[in-house]
């Protein structure tokens, strides 16, 4: 039997040798460097959405993009072109 979860519960990780407090709570997740108040937080509603996942993709592909911004875009996006005619001048 699994012991519901109603108060928070913290733990301190390490990660690349720098001390974080884990937080779960009902309301989801809170990781922060150990005596720090901001950091990164995700509720269960969207970890269980698949939101999570959709923000790790979109700040894996800007962190990509910000490290060698001259490389090209793995993904090629297509551009509709209107061609333009007499009346659209």
């Amino acid at each position: 039997m699994t012991t519901r979860l109603e108060t928070p519960l913290k733990r301190e990780i390490l990660i690349k040798g720098e001390p974080y407090r884990l937080t779960v709570s009902p309301l989801g997740l809170h990781l922060a460097r150990k005596g720090r108040r901001k950091g990164y937080e995700l509720s269960w509603l969207d970890f269980v959405n698949g939101e999570a996942a959709l923000a790790s993709a979109l700040n894996a592909s800007l962190e990509e993009r910000l490290t060698d911004p001259q490389a090209p875009s793995k993904r090629k996006v297509r551009v509709p072109h209107k061609r333009l005619t007499e009346t659209d001048a």
